[in-house]
């Protein structure tokens, strides 16, 4: 027979038990169109799992057999052949470039974004695609949800005496100010089936597969071919590079046959912060410092104990980090914490108005230090030969 106890009560608080919320740093959307066929809803995220699962839905069947393949299910495809590829994939069927980016607005786990069969060409086509991804990258981030847009310059574009001067002039006007857009170019590039290549599919794909604080440079690229007649010259190579344009390039200097991205960089006019990796890797910092603290929102109280209760959880996010190898370093400084640090009588005029003012306005300010330790993108050889 059970004895009550009445003299002890115990709840219990499962608060402690709550999983800090993770998000995968690499997760591709790719919008695009499908001539109406295919079943799925236009405008509607779709998680895709398999091309195998794709293929009614983007395209017109014939029994189990495609009919015609859609520009969307040709990005899906090229971007399932990446390895390593991202951890998850999205597609939209978009009624209308402009609609499918909308829908993606309320998707909060997307961080790479790609349209579907729109290049950079002469005419407005491709450019207004790409605007709007541009427009849609930098609005969500700015919104706090971090993206960056992969857009590509058109592979059917000839080869010419002036391709690298005019390439550069043709894609300009969609540099970005804020460090939310690559641009890759691979000219000549054809997919498994002979057809033009979905560049940006495949890029986008290929990057969203690497680690944040995986430096992007001579990364492998797969799922497209670039016959040696198309291949960048080193003029070229340099042209688009220096312009934050990145040439796919198949290097002397690797063994095999392989396409490789020949930079790893932005397509911005930020000289701060210009290279894929280090944006996602503060990406993913920030993401982290903000889940992994708001969980003390609410309940840490601005005291000496309260606030070395943030600084220690603070230090157990960035300590994973680094573990990982993505940082060197951190620190933190919350002024209020400093203050609250000497005793009331030995405090400046300053550090009383300065708790006073974190107290009354429930606010405190904490600034975060980190420290990277970025890849080699170019190493100086100095060779002395001597008899």
């Amino acid at each position: 027979m059970a004895i009550a106890f009445p003299f002890v009560e115990v709840s219990i608080d499962t608060k402690g038990l709550q999983p800090e919320v993770q998000r995968a740093p690499g997760v591709l959307a790719i919008v695009g169109g499908t001539n109406n066929k295919g079943s799925a809803s236009n405008n509607d995220p779709i998680v895709v799992n398999s091309l195998d699962d794709a293929a009614p839905l983007f395209n017109e069947m014939s029994g189990p057999n495609i009919v015609a393949k859609s520009a969307l299910y040709s990005a899906l495809e090229i971007a399932f052949l990446q390895n390593p590829r991202p951890s998850k994939i999205y597609a939209v069927k978009a009624s209308a470039i402009a609609a499918g980016l909308t829908a993606l607005e309320a998707v909060d786990d997307v961080t790479f974004v790609a349209v579907a069969d729109k290049p950079v060409k002469s005419g407005s086509g491709g450019k207004t695609a790409v605007a709007a991804l541009k427009a849609h990258v930098e609005n969500q981030s700015a919104a706090g949800n971090k993206r960056i847009g992969v857009a590509a310059i058109d592979p059917e574009i000839a080869v010419s005496a002036s391709y690298g001067a005019d390439t550069v002039a043709l894609a300009t006007s969609l540099k970005a100010t804020t460090p939310r857009m690559v641009m890759v170019a691979a000219r000549g590039a054809v997919n498994g089936d002979g057809d033009s290549a979905d560049v940006a599919a495949a890029a986008a794909s290929a990057i969203a597969g690497q680690a944040p604080a995986s430096s992007m440079v001579l990364k492998k690229i797969f799922g497209l071919t670039m016959p040696l007649s198309t291949q960048f010259k080193p003029g070229e190579i340099t042209a688009l590079s220096d312009d934050g344009i990145i040439p796919i390039i198949d290097p002397a200097l690797v063994a095999g046959e392989s396409l490789h991205f020949a930079e790893g960089t932005l397509y911005t006019t930020d000289a701060s912060q210009k290279y894929i990796d280090l944006v996602r890797l503060l990406d993913d910092v920030e993401f982290r410092l903000r889940a992994g603290l708001i969980g003390l929102i609410g309940d840490a109280r601005i005291t000496r104990t309260g606030l070395a209760a943030v600084i220690r959880k603070a230090e157990g996010i960035l300590g994973v980090v680094k573990s990982t190898g993505a940082i060197t370093g951190y620190s933190f400084n919350i002024p209020a914490y400093n203050a609250l640090l000497k005793p009331e009588a030995a405090r400046s005029a300053t550090e009383t108005q300065v708790i006073f003012t974190a107290r009354s306005e429930r606010l405190v300010d904490m600034t975060v230090t980190i420290v990277i330790g970025p890849a080699i993108h170019r190493l100086k050889i100095a060779l002395q030969p001597k008899f």
